[in-house]
Parts: structure tokens; sequence; C-alpha cells
């Protein structure tokens, strides 16, 4: 009985000092304010936004391929973040040629393939967003490639450009309704993760009224297409946001990014139940 008792001692303590992992042995910081201190299980629930599911979370722990969408958040945060300094009209700069070969490499192909990897995983959402949005700068630097496909040149008639004008600005608009459609499946999910598609969605909505309401003089409405690409920054640096909550897990960071769950989410519940628990006991 005695030996009994010892070994629940022992395997009590040997659980303590690995935070619940077994064999693995909790490293000690020195007192480190970053460490990873364990205080509740509120502080257990893994980052979200890099995942790129709004359903339900996995464990990283059993997960056989690396998580893809932090590589395809980055790739469309750093095409994205060009542009809109461009559509800014930052330090003067009006033409986005420089952004056409991000978009053919990194925002393009990089984040396709993310999104085919996304799908190799299991994850329908991350796939269809992430290959969506990789066409996307792909069918963007076709267009704008200069002396390339001509497609500029074609819709150009008699030196007006109101054609090309008009249906770059219903190719905007397209995207603007597709990500709706990807805003509505985040509502479960986090604020972090719905934010980016939010800034995403006005970005693409301003740019397209920019592009289809034109200035006296013909050429896309400044202001607009200006507030556009403020939105366009905001949701570059959401993408950053939720690339880092997919990098920073327990494998190389000391704490978790915050990206604060939305009160009727699945975490949400859970934590409103686990707090109400502990106030009846």
């Amino acid at each position: 009985m005695t030996t009994n008792v010892a070994e629940a001692d022992a395997a009590a303590a040997t659980n303590k000092e690995t935070n619940g992992v077994g064999g693995h042995r909790a490293y000690d910081y020195g007192g480190n304010p970053l460490a990873r201190n364990t205080t509740s299980e509120s502080a257990r629930l893994p980052a979200f936004g890099g995942e790129f599911q709004p359903g339900a979370y996995r464990d990283i722990a059993q997960r056989k391929f690396a998580n893809p969408a932090p590589l395809g958040l980055s790739a469309f945060a750093l095409t994205t973040f060009i542009l809109s300094l461009i559509n800014l009209n930052t330090r003067g700069v009006a033409s986005p040629n420089i952004v056409v070969a991000s978009a053919y490499a990194y925002g393009g192909g990089v984040q396709l393939l993310a999104g085919m990897w996304e799908m190799a995983v299991g994850n329908t959402f991350g796939a269809t967003a992430l290959s969506s949005y990789g066409g996307f700068w792909i069918s963007f630097a076709i267009t704008l490639t200069p002396g390339g496909f001509e497609i500029v040149d074609s819709l150009t008639i008699n030196g007006s450009e109101i054609e090309f004008l008009d249906s770059f600005g219903f190719f905007l608009m397209g995207w603007f309704i597709f990500t709706t459609i990807l805003l509505v499946c985040t509502l479960r999910s986090t604020v972090a993760f719905f934010l980016l598609f939010f800034f995403l969605d006005l970005a693409f909505l301003l740019l397209g009224i920019g592009y289809l309401h034109r200035n006296s003089a013909g050429a896309p409405n400044p202001p607009i297409i200006k507030a556009g690409g403020v939105f366009g920054i905001l949701a570059a640096f959401m993408a950053w946001y939720n690339a880092l909550a997919g990098l920073a897990d327990s494998s190389n960071s000391f704490f978790l990014i915050p990206v604060l769950h939305f009160p009727w989410s699945d975490k949400g519940r859970e934590s409103r139940l686990a707090k109400t628990e502990r106030q009846t006991v």
C-alpha cells in the first residue's frame, strides 16, 4: 500500500514538472518573465490564425505535416503591403510595376503552393482562400505585366483607358464578393482572423469603386483609391499578425499570440463554461 502511494506521488510530481506532457521535463528559465508558465486551462489554448481554419483546433503534437498557413499569409501580406503603399502614392510612387514580380513569385506562386498544402492537410477553408488569392495575384501580374500580355493596351481605345478601368473595376468587385463569402465563414473563429478578411473586404470594395467611379479627368478616383490603400495596409498587417500566431507555438516561443475569441465561438463558450465551473467550486 505504501509503495502504491509513493508511486502515485512520484507520477503526480512528474506530471507537474512536464505540464502534463509526458517524457519531457520542463526547462527552468531562471525566472524569465516570458517563460511559459501555465496558470489555468485558458492559458493552454493554442494560438489561432495560423491554422487558417475557422472551425475546431487541432493539436500540433499530432501534426504530420508542417502548417502551411503562415507561409501563405506572409506571402499575401508582403504583396498586399507593397501594392497598398503604391495605392497611397507613398513617396510619389504611383506605378504598380514593382509589385508585378512579388505578385508572380511570392504572393502568387508561393501562396498558391501553400493553398495546395492546405488541401493536403485537409483544410478546405485554407485551401480555398490561399489558392484563390494566389490566383488573384498571378492574374493581377498577368494584367499589368509591362509589354507582356498587352491586356491594358488591348482595352485602350483611341487613347482612352475607360474600358480597361471599367473592366478592372469589375475584376475587383468580383473579389470583393468572394472575400465577403470568406468573411462570413470567419464569424466563429477569432477577432484577429475576422479582421483580416474584414479589412481586405473593404479594400477590394473601395478599390473597385475607385476604378468604376472616376474623377473628372477620367482617372481612378484618388481619395477612394487611397482609402482602399489604407485598408490594404491594415489587411497586410493582420495577415502578418495571424501568420505570427501560427508560427509562435510551443516549439519556438515562450508565449502565445493573443487573437481574441468571439464569445459565440467554440473556444469562447468553452472559456465561459470553465470560468463558470471555477466560480461554482
